[in-house]
Formats: structure tokens, C-alpha cells, sequence
């Protein structure tokens, strides 16, 4: 797991009580495409992408790396979740070094508003927070992402900075792993 530190990847999928979170199959395609074709999906991600184009470029089997999930409820994809380090670019001052972890995630809008994603951020916070302990994660979004912005106050990341980026006002918490005492 080169991009994400030490821990083996892939794990085993990672079930909670209503979603799995595993690796991405050939039958996932359509649900990728629907994905990041939604307009609803890239309203706070410069918007979505042109079905034919996507058609064109996701390959049979959509891309399959370290860090990335897919959100499964009853046997069909509904979203993804990615945990992935953050470039020095994108310094963000958490960690002196740069190369934060960062959390995103992306759902079917049908699947909004089922608490699905606070569910399965919760589980690849969990399997990060064993695979690498003691390791800070940050997100970032759109202060405007109402949806977002309390998605990341459920799951207890606490806000870093704001900053403008892209045309708007932007948002960075962190989260920190509970390590019980020794």
C-alpha cells in the first residue's frame, strides 16, 4: 500500500451493519459512470462529467488502488470511498511533512439522506485508524455542501481552516484516532 503507508491492501471487505466496503469489480462500471456523470453528484466538484466521454474512458474493470472502496448495499454499488495522500501542494499543516491522508466520498443520489455515508465513513475511518494508529485523517469540502459539512461534524473531524479555492469558500478538518490508553 505504497500511496497509504505499511498496511496490506487489499483488506478483507469491510462489512457494517447494512454496507460492505470492498474493492471495485467489472460490475461495477455502470454505477461509476451514473456516478460521476450525476449533476447532482459534481455540484461542488465542477460539475459532471459527459456521459459518452466517461463511456469512452472508464475501463471494463473501473480503476482498482490502495485506498479506494466501494460502498456495496445489497449485492449493487452506491457510492465509493477513498482515503488517499494528500500531495505537497495541498499542504494542509497537520502534518509537518505533508502527505496527510485525506477522506472523500461520493454517493448515488439515490442513496442520500439514508445516513449510508456516515456509516461507511465510519468503517474506512475505523480499518485506517487499525492499519495505521495514531494517524491524523483530513477532509475537505465546500463550506456550501451543507450535506458535507455535517457529515464531517458526525464523524468528528474538527475544522483546521477555511480557504478559497476553486471560486468558493472551502473547509478543512481533521480527525483524529481514539487510541485507548496504554
Amino acid at each position: 500500500m505504497a500511496e497509504l503507508g505499511p498496511a496490506a491492501w487489499p483488506p478483507a471487505p469491510i462489512r457494517t451493519e447494512r454496507l460492505v466496503l470492498r474493492e471495485s469489480e467489472a460490475r461495477d462500471r455502470a454505477a461509476f459512470i451514473e456516478l460521476f456523470a450525476s449533476p447532482e453528484v459534481g455540484t461542488y466538484l465542477g460539475g459532471p462529467r459527459q456521459r459518452d466521454e466517461l463511456e469512452r474512458a472508464l475501463p471494463e474493470t473501473p480503476e482498482r488502488r490502495p485506498g479506494l472502496f466501494v460502498i456495496e448495499l445489497d449485492g449493487a454499488m452506491i457510492g465509493t470511498i477513498e482515503l488517499n495522500r494528500r500531495d505537497a501542494e495541498h499542504r494542509s499543516h497537520v502534518r509537518p511533512d505533508a502527505g496527510e491522508a485525506e477522506l472523500g466520498y461520493l454517493l448515488l443520489p439515490e442513496a442520500w439522506g439514508h445516513g449510508y455515508a456516515a456509516e461507511a465513513c465510519a468503517a474506512a475511518l475505523g480499518w485506517f485508524a487499525d492499519a495505521l494508529p495514531g494517524e491524523p485523517v483530513v477532509l475537505c469540502t465546500q463550506t456550501a455542501n451543507d450535506r458535507s459539512m455535517r457529515l464531517a461534524a458526525k464523524l468528528g473531524f474538527a475544522e483546521v481552516q477555511r480557504y478559497e479555492e476553486w471560486g468558493a469558500e472551502q473547509w478543512m478538518g481533521v480527525w483524529s484516532p481514539v487510541t485507548p490508553p496504554a
